[in-house]
């Protein structure tokens, strides 16, 4: 990794953890009260608020629908025009690094867009969002297998699919090509 990336890595860290302390404050929750509704351990969190830890996309998952806000939420990417360059793209990856996502752009409001990339027969599995989360996903390059309720949905280069996203699912990459994915995630907004 070069001196820039690992600048803009550790940029993230930072603006996570201090977004997530302002939500988490914003609240009213303790690290401890925090830590019971994702999940996740107090010490992962304290390092996370302190912007010593770079958390995986699965943990920052955990954080985000434990916090009921969107993922986009904790990194704060904003403004009232926005282009996402591929080149300037935050990377949040599995623990493996099997599967990237892109965050596109800040929500404002139920919705999130991805890049999302899955190497060749590779597998993620997601944890189930908060309930009435949606997900569309469109195969923009490569082949998609899509695991919801025990079901496997196969889907070949510019089809979608459309599922309940608070149930477990899995994404597998079938093929000896990377997938190259389009996310939107819905949400219901909270009352």
């Amino acid at each position: 990794m070069n001196k820039e990336a690992a600048f803009e890595e550790q940029n993230v860290g930072k603006r996570i953890g201090a977004n997530l302390r302002q939500f988490r404050i914003s609240k009213g929750m303790s690290i401890e009260a925090l830590a019971k509704q994702t999940g996740v351990s107090k010490l992962t969190l304290l390092k996370i608020e302190h912007g010593e830890a770079n958390p995986t996309l699965s943990v920052i998952w955990r954080i985000a629908n434990g916090l009921h806000i969107p993922i986009t939420a904790l990194l704060s990417i904003e403004s009232e025009v926005s282009i996402a360059r591929k080149q300037d793209a935050l990377k949040l990856s599995s623990s493996n690094e099997v599967f990237i996502a892109e965050p596109l752009f800040h929500s404002h409001g139920s919705m999130e867009l991805y890049r999302g990339y899955l190497q060749p027969y590779g597998e993620y599995t997601s944890e189930a969002h908060r309930p009435g989360v949606v997900e569309f996903v469109t195969v923009m390059s490569g082949q998609l297998a899509v695991e919801v309720d025990g079901q496997t949905y196969h889907l070949e280069e510019f089809d979608s699919i459309r599922f309940k996203g608070d149930r477990p699912h899995k994404y597998i990459n079938p093929s000896s090509a990377l997938a190259i994915l389009h996310f939107v995630i819905s949400y219901v907004p909270s009352s």
